[in-house]
């Protein structure tokens, strides 16, 4: 039982960071019926948006007092959002906007992601050392137990407890905008019908482009969280990314909640089904299948559900 729920804990902790990335490529989806494969990128973004900041207050790594890590942390996820949200835009007024306007086909969309990806890649590398180790200053503890799970002996650590709820919170927050605010009705109705919303006096251009900043921010957010727990660099997007349009297929491509349950949901399946029977071991499995396991669970999904869990678009989702 302790193995098993340490495991889920860090199932959780990874799906709550492919959920937010997810989030990115169902809202763009949503509206455009595109998916922006320049997504995983701003993800890196992020990571190295906020990996300056960070560095900026924190310097040489020293520990700091609880409400010192609490005001970096939230500087770091306000950096990362930044970032990641500037160049969600940017993307959308470079490589989206133009082709857009001059009605190209899609495929012309999927090479200009494609393309852009490429370049912020490299970009980062050569900013900061191609293809290095890169890692957060540690100024903190993050490994240490917060609380023990009742029953059990596992535990929920500092940076797992971050990390959930960090990223519950800006899930919540996500589903009550595209709810129950102006914008969000614009988004839904863009997703709808986008020429009908453009006759009720919904301005097209300036719904898709916010709908990109809304994406690109949680996408740098969870930039943040990810270098804070592990080690990055200008091609740490590939993998995440990759599985977090997985967990949006999974949950249903265009449907907000489903992504966050389809990110949740491949995070701890990747994390228990190598696992098992979860006595330490390594698994009957092993953890070199990981990536093979989630992948095999999203096929199987979609051989006996092709819409995902969920499987309804955005304007029909909220």
């Amino acid at each position: 039982m302790t193995d098993f729920l340490n495991y889920l804990v860090l199932g959780l902790t990874r799906g709550s960071m492919y959920a937010l990335i997810a989030l990115g490529y169902t809202l763009v989806y949503g509206v455009l019926q595109l998916i922006n494969f320049a997504h995983s990128e701003v993800f890196m973004s992020g990571a190295f948006g906020s990996y300056l900041i960070v560095g900026m207050f924190v310097h040489d790594g020293q520990h700091l007092a609880w409400w010192q890590v609490t005001l970096v942390m939230f500087l770091g996820l306000l950096s990362g959002a930044l970032v990641g949200a500037a160049v969600a835009w940017g993307l959308e007024r470079v490589a989206y906007r133009p082709l857009r306007r001059r009605g190209a086909p899609k495929l012309a969309f999927l090479i200009s992601a494609i393309g852009m990806s490429f370049f912020l890649s490299q970009l980062a590398g050569k900013l900061f050392n191609r293809l290095s180790q890169n890692q957060f200053p540690s100024y903190f503890d993050q490994n240490k137990a917060v609380f023990t799970i009742p029953g059990s002996g596992a535990t929920v650590s500092r940076i797992q407890l971050i990390v959930i709820v960090s990223a519950v919170i800006m899930m919540v927050f996500l589903d009550r905008l595209v709810s129950g605010t102006k914008l969000g009705r614009s988004i839904r109705g863009v997703a709808e019908d986008a020429p009908t919303a453009a006759l009720m006096g919904i301005d097209i251009d300036k719904t898709i482009s916010r709908t990109f900043i809304i994406g690109g921010a949680l996408g740098g957010a969870a930039g943040f969280l990810f270098g804070t727990t592990f080690v990055f660099s200008n091609i740490m997007g590939f993998i995440p990314g990759v599985k977090a349009f997985a967990a949006a297929v999974l949950g249903g491509i265009g449907n907000i909640r489903g992504a966050m349950i389809g990110g949740l949901l491949l995070g701890v399946v990747e994390n228990l089904v190598p696992t098992f029977p979860w006595n330490g071991s390594g698994g009957w499995i092993g953890l070199q299948w990981t990536d093979v396991v989630a992948f095999v669970v999203l096929v199987l999904v979609l051989v006996f559900r092709p819409t995902g869990i969920l499987g309804e678009r955005l304007g029909r989702a909220a």
